[in-house]
């Protein structure tokens, strides 16, 4: 089964399309995403093929995310938010352990958000999180990008502590796919409730990256972020 997928996979590769992925996805040497291999194959295409293996082996999923072409780890991802959809508690269990076992492989911000929040946010919603802390303060980028995307899970059920907690400790991170990560989680929370939102602004606005503010911001009226932006609040 798994053979099927990778050729399948081969079979539909676009190479302009993929040289559009390599610069969208920063692969060159020093930047986020240096060496991921990319077959030019857009998501929803990728998602058809996922479903189509839907029944893949974990064994056979672990050889996916350790795979160098990025298609093939996403299309694992795919597979395993679907089987975690379908899990019993205990299987969610496992596949949230699995999941933890492999954020090496989880190397890039479309896997992360694709991922974290059905996965690791769900399982944890009425659990202990200290998993996420932990997450938070790592030296990996791709690990602390989990911590805050897997917040989105608690947000969209109107629970903002673990995301505004985990949004301070990510506060001065000098790297843009952080700001920009913690920026998207405040806006969320500012869409569900503007008053909590703007609370935290009011006490961290000012030192907040320019980045991390104007995704926060983005659904204020235009009035409003200028006197963010400005620093008039």
């Amino acid at each position: 089964m798994l053979e099927s997928l990778k050729k399948e996979l081969e079979e539909l590769k676009n190479p302009e399309q993929a040289e559009v992925a390599k610069r969208f996805f920063k692969t060159s040497q020093g930047e986020y995403g240096e060496g991921d291999i990319f077959l030019g194959i857009k998501v929803p295409v990728q998602r058809n093929i996922a479903k189509k293996y839907s029944g893949l082996s974990f064994p056979k999923i672990q050889e996916l995310l350790k795979s160098k072409i990025h298609e093939h780890r996403l299309v694992a991802l795919i597979i395993l938010n679907e089987k975690y959809k379908k899990a019993v508690e205990e299987e969610k269990a496992n596949i949230f352990n699995f999941y933890l076992k492999n954020t090496k492989n989880i190397n890039n911000w479309d896997l992360v958000d694709l991922s974290a929040p059905n996965i690791v946010g769900h399982f944890l919603f009425d659990k202990k999180k200290k998993i996420l802390y932990d997450l938070a303060i790592s030296e990996n980028l791709w690990e602390r990008r989990i911590a805050i995307v897997s917040t989105y899970a608690f947000i969209r059920k109107e629970d903002f502590e673990d995301a505004l907690r985990i949004a301070e400790i990510l506060l001065e991170n000098k790297h843009h796919l952080i700001q920009k990560a913690v920026g998207w989680m405040l806006r969320e929370i500012g869409k569900k409730d503007e008053a909590v939102l703007e609370d935290f602004l009011k006490k961290h606005s000012k030192i907040m990256p320019r980045t991390m503010l104007r995704y926060a911001i983005e659904k204020f009226d235009e009035e409003k972020r200028k006197k963010y932006l400005l620093g008039n609040i």
